[in-house]
């Protein structure tokens, strides 16, 4: 992902915007690959989910720290695992409450379809067919390690 990224940026990389808490730490990782360090940022995207309601709200919340100015500026979106893009749709729309972006990427350290959402990955670590029951979990921050873990089915399914 990092050569990647160099490919396309050279030794002037987008801001990393990574999305609490796997894509934080893939973003961290990414800029750690950096030639050049790029600046870094981070989203929790909890109250901006679609699914707020039925999920509730995670016991980790934090808040979002984005340390430079996202009105005109290049980003470029982290998170761990891209599934069904409304995390993605998430912290575009939080995004747009900084300010608007000149431009707004996509990269993911795993891609395992599922889509609900028309939304696709830039750069991508990894593309995975993955059943409906079964998942990407990532641990971190450090070592980063990925698991593919199954979904209890329910008796009613």
């Amino acid at each position: 992902m990092a050569e990647q990224l160099a490919d396309e940026y050279g030794e002037a990389p987008p801001a990393l915007v990574g999305i609490q808490s796997g894509g934080a730490w893939v973003a961290e990782a990414l800029n750690a690959r950096l030639a050049s360090p790029a600046p870094l940022g981070s989203l929790d995207v909890s109250f901006y989910r679609d699914d707020f309601d039925t999920r509730g709200l995670k016991r980790t919340v934090k808040p979002s720290d984005l340390p430079f100015e996202v009105d005109g500026a290049h980003l470029l979106l982290v998170d761990d695992v891209l599934m069904t893009g409304r995390t993605i749709r998430a912290a575009m729309n939080e995004l747009f409450d900084y300010g608007r972006p000149a431009s707004i990427r996509l990269a993911v350290l795993f891609d395992i379809g599922h889509r609900e959402l028309p939304i696709r990955p830039d750069i991508c670590g990894e593309t995975l067919a993955l059943p409906p029951h079964q998942r990407v979990e990532l641990r971190g921050p450090a070592p980063l390690v990925a698991e593919v873990i199954e979904i209890p089915v329910k008796a009613d399914e």
